[in-house]
């Protein structure tokens, strides 16, 4: 296992609420020791002919994991991407700014746009959520969302409302589950877009904010934390991040200079098992799998 340091950017600090990132190394196996007291007058272990078991050491921290390129497609350059997501079949995607904001039906392997529709150009677009035949999509300060039916994307029914912001948003077959940059995802009944419980995220006892695009795998929510290339691994019972991905190199594969064209855009794929990253003006949509343990976040 390689041992890596993990950030030392101060925005990438200052966005996980000043918590310190720095790798350990691999967790090691150390023989158990016998114990100094004499208070149950047990004889110890190696005295009797037993060879002690030797027990893992308990290693501190949210592990951290490359994202391995499985394959690359093209991206539009041109795509501020909000959301991106899988639904019956089809791949979605949202983007952002004001006068440019619509959702849109992606074909895969050229990455050219076959479907799309417009958000009005005074609204900036966010993140998207799949319930049954319909597309949900929100904005971002004006608490204003939408609906739209699949796969032509023509608008239906009347625009919904909610409090607060909206940044990404994925559902876990039960419901819809939103995202406003706090630490708190909003579990979100999908016909009244209300919300109907709260899911606070932390990371090594602290809370995790930044909390961006979303997607929903295998029990588990995946969410862009916003300006650190990196994705955390979210149990949703708890609210504890357990795994961090790592999509710094693909960042870097990039190259851009726009200190916008940040890792933003996770699709799970699951009748093929397959899980798809992109970034805003990103070129290229990455199919990744998690790859080797690289350290250690605390």
């Amino acid at each position: 296992m390689r041992v890596v340091k993990l950030v030392a950017a101060l925005a990438i600090v200052g966005a996980f609420g000043g918590a310190a990132w720095q790798a350990t190394r691999p967790a090691t196996q150390v023989p158990a020791t016998p114990s100094r007291s004499g208070g149950s007058g047990a004889a110890p272990a190696a005295a009797q002919g037993v060879t002690p078991m030797p027990t893992p050491a308990v290693e501190a921290g949210v592990p951290v994991y490359a994202a391995t390129v499985v394959a690359r497609f093209p991206h539009d350059p041109g795509a501020f991407t909000e959301g991106l997501l899988f639904c019956g079949g089809g791949l979605y995607e949202s983007t952002g700014k004001e006068g440019a904001s619509d959702v849109r039906r992606v074909n895969l392997t050229d990455g050219k746009v076959v479907a799309r529709g417009r958000i009005a150009p005074e609204l900036f677009g966010e993140g998207i959520g799949c319930w049954k035949d319909t597309l949900l999509s929100v904005t971002w300060k004006t608490g204003l969302g939408f609906r739209w039916m699949l796969p032509a994307l023509k608008q239906t029914g009347k625009p919904f409302r909610y409090a607060g912001e909206g940044w990404g948003m994925t559902s876990d077959g039960a419901g819809l589950i939103l995202s406003d940059g706090t630490p708190t995802l909003r579990r979100i009944d999908p016909t009244g877009f209300t919300e109907r419980g709260r899911i606070a995220v932390t990371m090594n006892g602290r809370p995790l904010e930044k909390l961006n695009e979303l997607e929903y795998v295998r029990g588990r929510i995946l969410a862009n934390v916003w300006m650190t290339g990196f994705i955390a691994r979210i149990d949703p019972a708890t609210g504890k991040v357990d795994g961090l991905i790592d999509l710094r190199a693909l960042a870097a594969e990039v190259g851009s200079a726009d200190p916008d064209a940040v890792a933003n855009g996770i699709a799970y794929d699951a009748a093929g098992d397959r899980l798809f990253v992109t970034g805003k003006y990103w070129p290229t949509l990455f199919e990744i799998k998690l790859g080797e343990e690289v350290g250690r976040a605390r």
